[in-house]
């Protein structure tokens, strides 16, 4: 692939703005040497203004979501992909979050350019447990877990009872919920089925993948050990 090309589908401007780079000097090999839009040298030979290329496609992301955040690139108010490097919500193909968590949810969200592997994770055959965990306005009143664990609670407006989850009691007003399905704001709505109200909800882990030490807006990019640690069930 073209450079001009390869640039523009990385996300540093339009092919017009990334030729201008060229005439410019600003995309160098490593060693500093100018390069030119119709070279073909490898991904990770090529300096824009000296900073090695953003990863290129394939590309998959961990990002530790705070609270406040939504899971668009067109919403008003603050964006997951503000915590990015602009680049990344303008690269082709499309970098997409893999799901969503809603603006008051905070915790581990993953994006990627892999259309495949986006199918892979949020497939219902894959089932891959999420783990949440989540502080309620009232206390615990002792029989959620069970209900949550027997396959048959139904959630307003729907028609299909949910897949059995497991919740541990952290606290009088707190637990831990692990789903294996992810419907449209479900731990708030499993709450409130029981009278309850979530106050605040964090998602620690999706697969075998956790959050570890990341800290609270920061982002690391996903390697092939992590994308298998990540469709690896973890109980």
């Amino acid at each position: 692939m073209k450079l001009v090309r390869l640039l523009a589908n990385l996300g540093y401007g339009s092919r017009k703005q990334v030729a201008w780079m060229f005439r410019e000097g600003r995309v160098t090999d490593a060693a500093g040497e100018v390069l030119y839009a119709d070279d073909q040298v490898g991904h990770d030979t090529v300096r824009v203004d000296g900073e090695p290329l953003d990863p290129p496609q394939g590309l998959t992301l961990l990002l530790h979501k705070p609270s406040g955040y939504t899971c668009s690139t067109k919403d008003t108010g603050r964006l997951v992909y503000d915590l990015l490097p602009p680049r990344f919500r303008l690269r082709s193909p499309v970098l997409s979050t893999v799901g969503r968590l809603d603006r008051d949810t905070s915790g581990l969200l993953l994006f990627t350019d892999d259309g495949q592997l986006l199918h892979r994770i949020i497939s219902p055959k894959a089932a891959l447990p999420k783990v949440y965990e989540a502080t309620l306005a009232d206390p615990l009143r002792g029989d959620e877990a069970a209900l949550f664990a027997s396959g048959t609670l139904m959630l307003d407006s729907e028609t299909t009872p949910l897949k059995p989850a497991r919740m541990e009691v952290l606290g009088p007003d707190r637990a831990r919920l692990t789903l294996t399905e992810g419907r449209y704001h479900q731990v708030r709505r499993m709450f409130a089925a029981t009278g309850n109200r979530v106050v605040s909800l964090h998602r620690s882990r999706v697969g075998g993948l956790g959050l570890e030490a990341l800290p609270e807006g920061a982002w690391r990019v996903l390697g092939p050990d992590d994308v298998e640690t990540l469709m690896t069930a973890h109980d």
